[in-house]
């Protein structure tokens, strides 16, 4: 009896070192492991996921970033950034009137309802667009815009070149269903992503709670912007074969996230799923800004010149998504060159910043001159001569 006893108790930690783990949900994440948080993201039981740190577009977690899907309406987000782009350069102006075609009141799915023949401003049709979804508003400032939803197509497929999106492509303005229009739940948030970095004059938009048009009040589709303050975005989407598609976008400690679901099942679970990444993300993740572009990190001493130090710095900042509370544990070192000697230009390289957690590198910058150095003249740098001569 006591042998079979001491034989169940062997077996059970085997059995859960090697089943237990099968049985956690993997993800896909651009982390590295040593800054990656214990806490698991969410299982959700959608097509595809992925959320997404704004200011470094680091993937902190994600499921099938990179399948195929349809977009339906998550495709006005790059309806809405190709008209905005035509307004910051001046191509295009929010009081402009557009006339509506036949073509595109006649158009299927949600509506806006503009009617053909309305004179109807670019911003008004942006608000169509955005908040209530509107596919004849997408098909009007397509026309307006390129002379054509096809012409349009080519311009938000040019744009998707410039993202190095790499898996989508569009047909229409629209979202609405067509083989050769997909995208991906990774391209779609970098297409948001792109649009809160290059176009934050117009990023409110996706904000706006309600907008009435021809007497008829819609509300802005996105129930996250009444759940939490916090969140001031972005887009939902849903057709039949695409299922219910939403991104979302909040900031909270200066740090900001994107989460996308693509393909789940109903309006509430869309919303829930996205909340529930952008909840994890806040409570697992902290965002750490170190060192900017071309700013002073400390100043170093210059040999033979007329100046007897210069600020050093680094070009590219360095910007850092950890888990919760390990900022702390953050080391920066640096090791200048031995000598620095007059003269040196903005730009040289004079050593090196490396930042550390808890012995593992994270980070290698070299470190440069952010002003010159010009060099001495002979009696100047005499002394500093003789210095160099009797290391």
């Amino acid at each position: 009896m006591g042998y079979r006893l001491r034989t169940i108790y062997i077996l059970i930690p085997l059995f859960v070192l090697l089943f237990v783990p099968a049985a956690l949900p993997a993800y896909e994440s651009g982390l590295a492991e040593n800054v990656r948080s214990p806490i698991p993201p969410p299982s959700l039981k959608v097509s595809s996921w992925l959320l997404m740190d704004s200011r470094t577009g680091t993937i902190i977690a994600a499921e099938n970033q990179n399948k195929l899907v349809e977009p339906a309406s998550l495709s006005k987000l790059m309806t809405a950034y190709v008209v905005f782009q035509q307004i910051q350069r001046g191509m295009l102006g929010l009081d402009e009137e557009v006339t509506v075609s036949e073509r595109a009141w006649k158009t299927v799915g949600s509506r806006m309802f503009i009617e053909p023949g309305d004179r109807v401003r670019v911003e008004d049709l942006l608000l169509g667009l955005i908040v209530q979804s509107g596919n004849d508003a997408a098909v009007a400032l397509a026309e307006h815009v390129a002379g054509s939803e096809a012409g349009f197509a080519d311009l938000m497929n040019q744009a998707a070149v410039k993202m190095s999106l790499k898996n989508s492509h569009f047909v229409n303005s629209t979202g609405l269903p067509h083989p050769d229009h997909f995208s991906t739940a990774y391209d779609i948030s970098e297409i948001t992503r792109t649009i809160i970095q290059e176009q934050p004059e117009h990023y409110g938009y996706y904000a706006i709670p309600e907008f009435t048009w021809n007497g008829i009040t819609q509300k802005n589709r996105n129930p996250l912007l009444a759940r939490d303050n916090k969140v001031d975005g972005v887009k939902t989407g849903h057709t039949k074969s695409a299922g219910y598609c939403l991104v979302g976008s909040a900031e909270r400690n200066n740090m900001r996230l994107i989460a996308s679901v693509m393909g789940d099942h109903d309006e509430r679970s869309r919303a829930n799923s996205v909340y529930s990444l952008l909840k994890y993300g806040f409570a697992a993740y902290e965002f750490h800004h170190l060192y900017g572009n071309q700013v002073p990190i400390l100043r170093a001493d210059v040999l033979k010149s007329t100046v007897e130090s210069i600020p050093v710095g680094i070009s590219q900042g360095i910007d850092l998504l950890l888990s919760k509370d390990s900022g702390a544990s953050l080391e920066a070192k640096v090791q200048l060159s031995e000598s620095l000697v007059a003269p040196l230009e903005p730009g040289q390289e004079v050593g090196t910043l490396t930042v550390q957690l808890k012995d593992a590198v994270l980070v290698t910058r070299q470190l440069i001159a952010l002003s010159p150095a010009p060099s001495a003249s002979w009696l100047g740098g005499l002394t500093d001569s003789l210095r160099l001569w009797m290391r």
